[in-house]
């Protein structure tokens, strides 16, 4: 399948690594003007000039400011007013026992992992509809099915996703305008290798660290292994295609089978 977004620019939120990083690189290597979003500018300089040795493209910008505010939101609609591909990748996790969340963190999860979100879906929206083409993708988890225990203010946040990206589906029907949730499986990422120490201890070598983590924590993964970032990149720059347009309101999974259903 040959993929061509040339043309077509895309926003990429908390891109400066992990997941978000690679997703930039797929869509900038598919043809695509890539903005890449984090809070600080060295951040996004280094991804910036990371994203086009890895893409082989020069059509790579950065966008500084923090979406989980209105007003870090309003800095990065002035640098860029205008999107084909919106990708909501932004997000925190972090283990907690369940009685120890309080309000103020209750309220940061939603913020930033769920109100960053509709904020640039709201901006971006109208203007997709109007040109009869468009992509909102927005980063979920296997975490919005299967609730961690030590994770539960995240699992929400997830678990609202897949309802935002279901309504502005349909608010986008007829349009040329799909929305659509991706829902990532365990991911190797820098922040998960922290959570998996932080599960299983320090002292083990990382491949040992890692399956001790699977089993113990997601015995339910069909491949028994960390998903790597690109692969959800994979997922993320087909539904961003035309080949894609007939999927719209739908949690597309990339989660390695660890999601115990034969429905999406």
């Amino acid at each position: 399948m040959q993929i061509d977004l040339s043309g077509r620019t895309a926003l990429v939120t908390g891109s400066t690594q992990g997941i978000g990083h690679a997703i930039a690189t797929g869509l900038a290597r598919a043809g695509a003007r890539v903005v890449v979003n984090g809070r600080g500018e060295e951040r996004i300089a280094e991804a910036v000039r990371t994203v086009r040795e890895g893409s082989g493209s020069d059509d790579v910008t950065g966008a500084a400011g923090d979406l989980a505010t209105e007003a870090g939101a309003a800095t990065v609609l002035g640098t860029v007013p205008d999107v084909d591909i919106l990708v909501n990748n932004l997000g925190i996790f972090g283990s907690v026992p369940p009685l120890e969340i309080d309000d103020a963190e209750w309220r940061r999860y939603f913020e930033v992992n769920v109100l960053a979100s509709v904020r640039l879906i709201r901006a971006y929206l109208p203007g997709m509809k109007e040109r009869g083409w468009g992509r909102v993708l927005n980063l979920a988890s296997d975490s919005a099915v299967v609730t961690p225990a030590e994770m539960i203010h995240y699992g929400m946040t997830k678990t609202s996703l897949l309802a935002v990206s279901r309504g502005f589906a349909k608010d986008a029907a007829g349009t040329g305008v799909t929305v659509n949730s991706v829902i990532a499986g365990p991911t190797h990422t820098g922040g998960v290798e922290n959570f998996v120490r932080e599960l299983v201890g320090d002292g083990l070598p990382w491949d040992r660290a890692q399956r001790e983590f699977m089993v113990a924590h997601r015995p339910q993964s069909l491949l028994q292994r960390l998903i790597e970032p690109e692969e959800i990149a994979n997922m993320v720059v087909y539904l961003a295609s035309p080949q894609a347009s007939a999927t719209t309101g739908g949690a597309v999974r990339v989660d390695g089978g660890y999601i115990d259903s034969i429905l999406p």
